[in-house]
């Protein structure tokens, strides 16, 4: 069963650029996965620094790969220090989604 996973990453406005570069990277290595089905980046508009992901993997295998990735993992590692706020992830299982095309 598929499983859909929301993000919110809060950066330092400092490191505002750098993490938009390391989650661009991460978007493109993501969606080569193979249990991958969408891996969206969004980026807030208002007073809070937020980029948001829309991920969505085939099960939780697919997304147990992800997070043991060698990308995801030095995505951590390079960020850890950029973040103004524990990065906010909500797990969900789609209920009614559009078919892929």
């Amino acid at each position: 069963m598929a499983i859909a996973i929301f993000a919110t990453i809060q950066p330092h406005p400092e490191h505002r650029e750098a993490t938009e570069q390391a989650l661009r990277l991460m978007v493109e290595h993501t969606r080569a996965e193979p249990g991958n089905l969408r891996y969206d980046l969004f980026i807030r508009e208002g007073q809070v620094l937020a980029f948001d992901l829309f991920e969505l993997y085939v099960d939780e295998a697919a997304v147990e790969a992800h997070r043991s990735s060698a990308h995801y993992q030095a995505y951590r590692a390079s960020t850890a220090e950029w973040l103004a706020a524990p990065t906010q992830v909500q797990l969900a299982r789609p209920l009614d989604i559009a078919p892929f095309n």
